[in-house]
């Protein structure tokens, strides 16, 4: 009965399953129900926050894995992914765990230190292939769409440039306001840029941001006291990530290990076959 019960509504508490199993005329306490849930393998865990999917996001989300899911490698590497992300001074940018003993939680070496808002914060606009990063800059002023193009005037082909893309490389971005208002659309067109055709509501498909929460990390590990110090740390911790290995992101795809850019493109092809095979789930 527990199992069944937590099978079908996994926000089921402990709580919850000793009270249904006391009407039942069962007594058990917390631990034993915990203890039968282990064994049968499933263990409480934070309940992670994904965006609102409706009925036409699933369907789009279905649509693209279906069509790329066997893409070669070489397509992947071929793309340059970009993206805008808000990086906190204080207390925002990741979690950290610590050993403490019992009661010792507030003590200051067991704690973050946060202020209202983050104590300020700047937003960062960044491309990147399996290559490398490319530019990351620093957005000083509320981003507009007339904005968003200057900056990828400045910025996409220098990266392109840079990264040594192949002739015929893609452009990725997102279905923000900006991206996709008519101005945007037809001065990519004018460009010649080869835009990857993006589902909406899918940041989980885009490998960049793996490298944001790699960068929040480090940021956050040098613990910028100022927002000048807050970007000039964003930069040199860019610019490292290319060198960067992390276990936790490397993916065998072939033999060897690779850099963590190729890592993190590579790891989309996970998420690629999660989506294709949810048809029953979401009854598309």
């Amino acid at each position: 009965m527990i199992t069944r019960t937590v099978s079908k509504n996994p926000r089921t508490t402990r709580g919850d399953l000793v009270n249904d199993l006391q009407r039942a005329g069962t007594k058990v306490t917390k631990a034993t129900i915990s203890n039968t849930l282990r064994c049968q393998g499933l263990k409480s865990c934070s309940a992670r926050r994904v965006p609102l999917l409706k009925p036409v996001h699933v369907r789009a989300r279905l649509k693209f894995a279906r069509e790329h899911l066997d893409d070669p490698e070489e397509d992947w590497e071929n793309v340059i992914w970009s993206d805008e992300t808000k990086i906190y001074l204080f207390g925002k940018n990741s979690t950290c765990r610590v050993w403490r003993r019992k009661n010792a939680e507030l003590h200051p070496k067991n704690t973050i230190p946060t202020v209202k808002h983050g104590g300020g914060n700047i937003m960062l606009w960044g491309c990147f292939s399996a290559k490398g990063p490319g530019r990351l800059i620093c957005v000083k002023e509320r981003m507009n769409g007339a904005m968003y193009r200057e900056i990828l005037s400045k910025n996409i082909l220098p990266s392109a440039r840079a990264l040594k893309m192949k002739r015929g490389w893609v452009f990725q971005h997102d279905n923000d306001p900006k991206h996709a208002a008519r101005a945007t659309k037809e001065w990519l067109r004018k460009k010649h840029f080869k835009v990857l055709e993006w589902p909406s509501q899918s940041p989980d498909l885009n490998p960049i941001e793996n490298l944001w929460r790699e960068l929040k990390i480090r940021v956050a590990q040098r613990q910028p006291q100022n927002i000048t110090a807050l970007e000039e740390i964003c930069m040199e911790e860019w610019a490292k990530l290319p060198a960067t290995k992390r276990e936790e992101h490397r993916v065998t795809y072939k033999s060897g290990s690779r850099s963590t850019q190729v890592d993190y493109i590579l790891c989309k092809r996970d998420n690629l076959k999660e989506i294709s095979n949810c048809k029953v789930v979401v009854g598309v």
